[in-house]
């Protein structure tokens, strides 16, 4: 993949559907989440269906699932499908993984499996949809596998469609997906490179204290349009975090088409910009080439 010939990377994408079908969600909590983003399109594409449409827009993006197994009992689609088709489309295509933390040393041999075997370039977790709370010791092991696998995790913050207006919420608790949890991870896991998914709503402020005070923490802008993002993360993403906000659509619930014409009306510096676009992400994902050495050896 050559970063240096896009125009942006999009770290926030699902695979919903493998390869025979399956979806990554029970039918049940597909149509919830389809009816809550009321611009959720009809169609699943598939991964090389979603290559087709990046390339198209000369962007990348980061493709993961959620394996759910333990709190949903929907099987999930296979980290190995998806790593594998991301593989046939390295040009555009960057694979996360998502390993159910429940499934204790099983997660942790499978984390590592999936960065030495199969190029993942990091980990998705979607705390209130897996039911665990992000500081629970219990994931701690598959915390450690992942920082020392040197890639990112991700964790989904703040209110999920998923479940939306099932009774129960389909079981999902919202409380899991509070970031001030997260700052746990950040503090006991101090080399580990968190993203922050999405907006917080309604703990914005949370995940702006938790970004700021944590140098390795950054934030995802994914799952909204810009038009609604809370005036706050605009300032802070202005400034003090220019360096650690990067851009996401959460396609197919909502297209970087529909995303990048809202961006385009926000008001960010025009020297912020492409690094949200692109160049925070590429510097995460280890996408840029490293600075040459000087001569005494060492990097400017």
């Amino acid at each position: 993949m050559d970063a240096g010939q896009l125009t942006a990377i999009d770290v926030h994408t699902h695979a919903e559907v493998s390869a025979d079908g399956h979806g990554s969600l029970s039918p049940e909590l597909f149509g919830a989440s389809a009816e809550y983003f009321k611009t959720h399109t009809e169609r699943q594409p598939t991964i090389g269906q979603m290559a087709d449409y990046y390339r198209e827009r000369n962007m990348a993006a980061v493709v993961f699932t959620v394996d759910a197994e333990h709190a949903t009992g929907h099987p999930r689609i296979s980290n190995e499908e998806v790593a594998d088709s991301c593989a046939q489309h390295a040009d555009v295509l960057i694979p996360f993984g998502s390993v159910d933390p429940w499934k204790g040393r099983a997660a942790v041999r499978e984390a590592r499996r999936l960065v030495t075997e199969h190029g993942v370039r990091g980990f998705k977790f979607h705390p209130s949809i897996q039911g665990f709370s992000p500081d629970d010791r219990m994931a701690y092991p598959l915390y450690e596998a992942i920082e020392e696998l040197g890639v990112p995790a991700l964790f989904h913050t703040g209110q999920t469609g998923i479940g939306a207006g099932v009774p129960g919420g389909g079981g999902i608790r919202l409380k899991y997906s509070n970031p001030m949890l997260v700052d746990d991870v950040a503090v006991d896991f101090p080399e580990l490179r968190i993203i922050l998914a999405h907006p917080s709503f309604p703990w914005q402020d949370e995940a702006l204290a938790v970004a700021t005070h944590k140098p390795y923490v950054h934030i995802d802008l994914s799952g909204w349009s810009p038009k609604y993002f809370p005036p706050q993360l605009v300032r802070y993403a202005n400034s003090l975090l220019k360096d650690k906000v990067l851009f996401g659509s959460d396609y197919p619930v909502i297209t970087p088409d529909r995303w990048l014409s809202d961006f385009d009306k926000l008001e960010i510096k025009p020297e912020v910009r492409p690094k949200i676009l692109k160049e925070n992400a590429a510097r995460l994902l280890g996408l840029t080439k490293p600075a040459a050495a000087t001569s005494e050896g060492a990097t400017p």
